[in-house]
């Protein structure tokens, strides 16, 4: 393995050395940060480290949903947390959203506004949610200025070709992006703006003072005047006393289904398990509820408990009747913890974290890279 030491002159210089600010992780909220970093500083060198090859946690292995809650995970929340709370982080995820829609065009993401399906299995469940749809529409009208967000609609199962729902709360303000359209859109802006982003390099330990950091990775030591961690779901590793933990989100993706119904995004049971088309595969995630424990984890692999639960699905209530492989399978890492809210805050005088997104990334990632920056700067 070359270090640091064995580089030369052009390559130090140009690359290591005089480092205005640092970021450590290239995923939407590291990217974001430098680019808003490069705004309020013209002049200054900033660099991008990144572990893997690509953003390693789930910037670039999300499910693309443009989304800021369902009816089903509010009340959730509203169960446990207060409405202050609740609200404040809908208003964050909405306003992420907005902001992501101005710094690329919606042709640059292939973004559409399809709306999304909190699909309902019982009808007891819809006697519950039902005297509560009104209260919803009044908070996201708050928040966005826009009437009847959420409306039921019972013929989910004849429109979309599913089996075994008992309808299904449409919102209007979601949608869908393409996940490989932001990250080319993401490299271009990073490097229109001279960003320089430096793959398989892992930091392994921050030691900072009044007037530098020093960071150590796993080619030698790199010394910068500012320092930003976004590694969202890995940030434990690097400090460990953060109160954000990982939790891994498995995925996978159909073959192509001849004349597929079921195009759209779609939520079941308060947010842990989602799906969408992508042209006409089904791309399926989720299931952590089934082992929270086991799925607090670094580790990128699969199990069969939850790809198991998602194939049997997939086959008795989305895609009843079709006859499918599966062709893709992946794992991301998010970044969670007892509160529902992103961690945006200096650690010391030169460092600052903006981590724990919750698993809304797409929604809130660029406005948390830009907060960030502006801590940074201050």
């Amino acid at each position: 393995m070359i270090q640091f030491k064995q580089l030369s002159f052009w390559e130090k210089v140009t690359l290591l050395e005089k480092i205005d600010f640092l970021v450590v992780g290239s995923g939407i909220v590291g990217s974001a940060c430098a680019l808003e970093l490069r705004r309020l500083n013209p002049d200054a060198k900033i660099v991008i480290l990144e572990r893997s090859y690509l953003p390693l946690g789930a910037s670039t292995k999300n499910a693309g949903f443009a989304c800021f809650g369902s009816v089903t995970e509010l009340l959730d929340d509203l169960e446990t947390v207060s409405e202050e709370r609740v609200w404040n982080t809908v208003k964050l995820r909405y306003q992420g959203l907005e902001r992501l829609l101005q710094r690329f065009s919606p042709s640059e993401l292939n973004y559409e506004n399809c709306g999304s399906y909190d699909l309902i299995t019982s009808e007891e469940d819809l006697a519950v949610y039902h005297p509560k749809l009104d209260y919803l529409n009044q908070q996201i009208e708050f928040i966005t200025g826009k009437k009847n967000c959420y409306s039921f609609e019972k013929n989910v199962n004849g429109k979309f070709g599913f089996k075994g729902f008992e309808g299904g709360y449409f919102n209007r303000l979601e949608g869908a992006i393409d996940t490989g359209k932001l990250l080319l859109a993401t490299q271009k802006d990073l490097a229109k703006n001279g960003i320089i982003v430096l793959n398989g390099i892992e930091v392994t330990n921050l030691h900072s003072d009044s007037n530098e950091v020093l960071i150590e990775t796993n080619y030698g030591e790199i010394k910068a005047k500012k320092a930003g961690i976004t590694i969202n779901g890995f940030a434990k590793k690097l400090l460990p006393k953060l109160a954000v933990e990982p939790a891994r989100a498995q995925v996978l993706v159909t073959s192509e289904i001849p004349n597929l119904k079921a195009l759209g995004t779609f939520h079941l049971d308060k947010g842990y398990y989602y799906f969408r088309n992508v042209g006409n595969r089904v791309l399926f995630g989720g299931g952590r509820n089934l082992d929270f424990k086991a799925e607090n984890t670094f580790e990128l692999n699969q199990t069969d408990l939850i790809q198991n639960a998602l194939e049997k699905l997939l086959a008795e209530k989305i895609l009843p009747n079709k006859e499918f492989s599966i062709d893709y399978r992946w794992s991301g890492t998010m970044g969670v913890g007892d509160e529902k809210g992103p961690i945006i805050e200096k650690i010391s005088p030169n460092t600052a974290v903006g981590v724990r997104l919750g698993g809304m990334g797409v929604a809130i990632g660029s406005l948390i890279g830009e907060r960030l920056a502006n801590i940074l700067i201050d």
